[in-house]
């Protein structure tokens, strides 16, 4: 019995170091696989990183396109401000020309009685103190060399 006892304890170990020996090899296909999956993994971190390098170069150069436009939009901005008020100034001054050449044309037309004379204009226009009757050339050359004198000191201008 000794002998059959012995058999059967060997044929167990034979039977469980075969199954040992396909477990290993599942492992082994296993870690394979791992092994494959592994080396792809690393080539798709590679990718990403080389992409993620791409972006932040175009991350930067987009921050630098952007700098570049506020700095033009904001100098455009400065100068627009800037004819803005240049124009705001002229017009100023071209309402006042125009105040100025109505008193000169005022003064300069021959009023022939009270009733024909033209009504004053809506802005505050200083009166010219001219007799209603009549007004002679020579007064009409008076008030318009009064205006052009006017127009010099408080505009600069000399025409």
């Amino acid at each position: 019995m000794n002998h059959s006892l012995g058999l059967i304890i060997e044929s167990l170990v034979a039977v469980l170091l075969v199954l040992t020996i396909g477990y290993c090899m599942l492992l082994n296909a296993r870690l394979k696989r791992l092994k494959a999956d592994e080396h792809s993994l690393k080539a798709v971190i590679a990718e990403l990183i080389t992409a993620t390098e791409i972006a932040e170069r175009a991350i930067g150069g987009l921050k630098l396109a952007v700098r570049d436009v506020n700095d033009n939009l904001g100098n455009q901005l400065a100068a627009a401000t800037q004819m803005s008020d240049q124009l705001r100034k002229q017009l100023a001054e071209s309402d006042g020309v125009v105040r100025r050449l109505s008193r000169i044309a005022s003064a300069a037309r021959p009023i022939t009685s009270p009733e024909a004379a033209p009504e004053p204009a809506a802005a505050p226009v200083p009166a010219i103190t001219a007799e209603p009757v009549r007004v002679s050339g020579a007064k009409a050359v008076a008030a318009a060399a009064q205006a052009f004198s006017e127009r010099r000191r408080t505009g600069g201008l000399a025409a």
